[in-house]
């Protein structure tokens, strides 16, 4: 018996196959592939992904547990170019929503005086930082990394099921999950057009630089709460990824009304810094004041 016949379908929409058991057009070359690779050979390829996983360092602290090891499923999730043009569509009319969201409640509060959401929907949620009020970010970007959490319902349409908007993370464990996929499953990806995903450290490097406009050659570094926190392999390859330095507060100081990094040769002055710090920890004059970070 197959292994990808030892699950129940219920009520779920399968992605691979339809209601006929048929592959799906989407499916049918990677089914194909899995099938002559059997069960055994698997769940074998299965094994050695996690092991090189846990050799690379690819972990997660989940509360209590630490360092755990990212779980990493090689059958891959399918969507065909023309699902995924729609759906990166609305992720980016989402995103600019969001954006001119946080714009008005954190300037005129159109939607408050509108009507459209009570105000003390805003101030009652834990998220709202009046000290940010009419300060206008740089190009007047608020949502800089959005992590859209998506769910395929029953229907077989995406749901956006959430937007993580303050310190995302994830996208490094992406990369590696599509490194160890191409080593494990080579055939499918030699006869599918995948998309790449390689270039996203350049990406966000780019646009992290777009940030100081004044700059030609801006200094970026990275705002890291340091090695105790969850998500501090992601900080450090981005960092590695994008060529960067990865600092903690301590190694930045503020004169004349500019953050500079400090150097073994000196200080060096910062342009733009990709925080990965929560709000409430970075500034122990505004929020938390008991934030050492």
């Amino acid at each position: 018996m197959s292994i990808l016949n030892q699950y129940p379908i219920n009520h779920f929409y399968d992605e691979l196959k339809d209601e006929h058991e048929n592959p799906r057009p989407i499916s049918k070359v990677l089914l194909d592939r899995i099938g002559k690779l059997g069960s055994e050979e698997l769940l074998k390829r299965q094994s050695s992904c996690e092991i090189a996983m846990r050799k690379m360092g690819v972990t997660f602290d989940f509360h209590d547990k630490k360092h755990s090891i990212i779980p990493f499923d090689m059958i891959p999730r399918l969507m065909a170019i023309k699902e995924w043009e729609k759906t990166e569509k609305g992720l980016c009319q989402r995103i600019r929503a969001l954006n001119l969201f946080l714009e008005d409640i954190y300037s005129e509060k159109k939607i408050i005086k509108d009507k459209i959401i009570p105000w003390d929907v805003i101030e009652d949620g834990g998220s709202y930082l009046k000290a940010c009020e009419n300060i206008r970010p740089s190009q007047g970007i608020y949502t800089h990394i959005s992590g859209i959490d998506l769910v395929r319902h029953s229907d077989g349409v995406m749901y956006a099921l959430e937007d993580n908007l303050r310190c995302p993370s994830g996208v490094s464990y992406v990369l590696k999950n599509r490194h160890l996929m191409k080593r494990v499953l080579p055939q499918v990806f030699k006869e599918m057009s995948v998309r790449p995903v390689d270039d996203y450290p350049m990406q966000l490097l780019s646009a992290l630089r777009y940030l100081s406009p004044h700059s030609e050659k801006p200094n970026v570094v990275l705002l890291t709460p340091g090695h105790y926190n969850s998500a501090y392999y992601e900080h450090a390859f981005l960092a590695q990824q994008m060529g960067i330095a990865l600092v903690e507060g301590s190694d930045l100081i503020c004169q004349n009304d500019f953050v500079y990094m400090k150097t073994t040769q000196g200080l060096m002055k910062v342009d733009v810094i990709y925080r990965r710090v929560s709000d409430e920890f970075l500034d122990p004059l505004v929020f938390n004041p008991e934030s050492m970070l």
